[in-house]
């Protein structure tokens, strides 16, 4: 505390000097009388306040080296986002539906999607292994080098079972790839940047799914098989971006710590999070935490036992995290734009260059809505958007689906055409809409959600288990759809309106709210009886005029 806030001091009880991290003095108050003081309520009164004397330079060399070992992480997903894109446009080329005999909809074209899916669930453990034993750089840059023999096998495929064996690489690559990514965007970031960076790191799915969709547009114009093996190679991109760069980043604090190598760990924390100084309030803060929280001997060096996600009941509240995202983020409506050209034929676009125009407008006002929701990660409560943006998420699809209803009845009737266009404009603006919604709620958080829940010592696992639920769900999306779509149309999307709406109930039951904590602090949070109401709860902190935290205001202080 600086001497000028002293003389308030009647009423505050001092920390306990065993503390071994810095922590707030607890009081009843009386230091906000003071001139220009505020309270103000916080998550974490330790945390606020060390961020409060612990300003990082954004423009210093080390951030900017932070940003770029981020940017690593993000190629990561971009990989996964080309893909998504990817499926979607070349299933509508007439060369490619040619060659493989798939015409968009049914169980050929559904195989073609599902074997990537496939492929990320029978993978999902062994990244989980690399990344535990070997670190979170060589698990990206393993995944990287899988998904290029992927995208050969793939793009030079004149068989149908070339081509599907090529799938099922590619998902391989991409389910390991994803362990180590997140993980390590996760836990370099300083915690008030950590939604941020993780919010970047799953925005990097636009960073592939608009070029892919562009890609695709362009090459349609090319009147032979290139048409669709071009866009297939170019697959390749990110992940050569990947195995170049992973070795000019540093391994992740967390890591180190947890296998011993923790002077290695405390040097990145001075470096990156307090600007050089190893007395920074922060950096005590985050080494303390990490070494209570962070076990030597912890259940990641048994790389077959998931127990802990489900043997106790902060791991099972962890793990229910894990599950509500995983499963979610993928049938919230967005599974759909996997056969966008689908959806629009149903609209009322008929030509594969009008489809493939929409679909690259669909991934750009995603992306839009993705980039919003990431700027405000840090400074809105995870619990309100997941709660809020699912149930619009609903609203926008049947607002979609009521609009589509006269277009498909006017496309199959006698005259077979559109006569009314106010209502197929309509189908497609709800439709872009809800891409915005569901961009703006999931795209960040489907990165935060789960690395945020998951400790140190299970991180890797968790999110080996999140991919393997992905995939599943993946799976069963890619392989219904077109299937669906071919049975039942539109209607298809009134499933989505009942089930994002089930999801806004269970998110706002089931959702811990992870913003404005620590990683190492949550674990208190898991661990009460009620998690999701000891995460709401917060801490009322004294605030002077040049930003110093005086106290924790509390009712039995004396």
């Amino acid at each position: 505390m600086s001497d000028k806030h002293e003389d308030a001091g009647e009423g505050i009880r001092p920390a306990p000097e065993s503390a071994m991290f810095p922590i707030v003095a607890e009081g009843t108050g009386k230091t906000a009388l003071n001139e220009g003081a505020q309270s103000k309520n916080v998550y974490n009164a330790e945390l606020f306040a060390a961020l409060q004397e612990s300003k990082i330079n954004v423009w210093s060399k080390e951030s900017i080296h932070l940003y770029f070992c981020v940017f690593v992480a993000f190629c990561c997903a971009c990989a996964n986002g080309y893909d998504g894109s990817l499926i979607s446009s070349i299933t509508g080329m007439p060369y490619f539906q040619q060659k493989f005999d798939v015409d968009g909809t049914g169980s050929r074209t559904s195989v073609v999607g599902s074997l990537y899916n496939v492929g990320s669930i029978i993978t999902a453990p062994v990244g989980a292994v690399i990344s535990d034993r070997y670190g979170r750089r060589r698990c990206m840059f393993c995944g990287a080098i899988v998904i290029i023999v992927g995208a050969i096998l793939t793009s030079t495929s004149d068989t149908y079972a070339q081509l599907v064996v090529g799938r099922f690489v590619l998902g391989a690559g991409i389910s390991i790839m994803t362990v180590g990514a997140p993980a390590y965007s996760i836990e370099i970031a300083p915690p008030h940047w950590r939604g941020r960076c993780t919010g970047l790191y799953n925005n990097g799915w636009f960073g592939g799914s608009i070029p892919a969709a562009a890609i695709t547009f362009g090459t349609l114009w090319i009147n032979n098989d290139y048409s669709w093996r071009i866009p297939l190679i170019l697959q390749c991109f990110t992940c050569l971006v990947v195995i170049t760069c992973v070795w000019f980043i540093p391994e992740s604090p967390r890591w180190l710590m947890a296998n011993g190598r923790e002077e290695e760990a405390v040097a990145f924390l001075v470096k990156y999070h307090g600007n050089k100084d190893p007395n920074s309030r922060l950096v005590r803060l985050e080494v303390e935490e990490m070494r209570q929280g962070i076990k030597l001997d912890g259940i990641d060096k048994t790389w077959w036992d998931y127990r802990p996600l489900f043997s106790s009941h902060s791991g099972r509240w962890r793990f229910t995290q894990v599950l509500m995202i995983s499963i979610f983020g993928q049938w919230s409506g967005n599974g759909l734009g996997y056969y966008n050209t689908t959806i629009f034929k149903q609209m009322g676009v008929d030509t594969a260059a009008g489809q493939l125009g929409y679909t690259l407008l669909a991934q750009v006002c995603q992306a839009i809505g993705g980039l919003t929701g990431m700027s405000q990660t840090d400074r809105m409560p995870r619990r309100k958007v997941l709660v809020i943006g699912t149930f619009l998420c609903a609203v926008a699809l049947a607002c979609n689906a009521g609009l589509t209803a006269p277009v498909n009845e006017e496309i199959t009737g006698p005259a077979g055409q559109i006569t009314n266009f106010s209502y197929a404009k309509g189908a497609l603006a709800t439709y872009f809409l809800f891409n915005v919604i569901y961009g703006f709620t999931y795209t960040p958080l489907q990165g935060v959600i789960p690395a945020e829940a998951l400790d140190t010592n299970m991180r890797a696992k968790g999110l080996a288990a999140s991919g393997f639920l992905v995939g599943c769900v993946g799976f069963i999306s890619t392989f219904c759809n077109p299937i669906a779509s071919a049975n039942i149309g539109y209607k298809y999307i009134y499933i989505f309106v009942g089930w994002d709406i089930f999801e806004s109930i269970m998110w706002y039951f089931f959702c811990v709210e992870s913003q404005g904590r620590t990683l190492e602090e949550l674990e208190l949070i898991y661990s009460q009886p009620n998690p999701v109401k000891a995460s709401l709860h917060v801490d009322k902190v004294v605030v002077q005029a040049d930003g110093t935290v005086t106290e924790k205001i509390v009712a039995d202080a004396i």
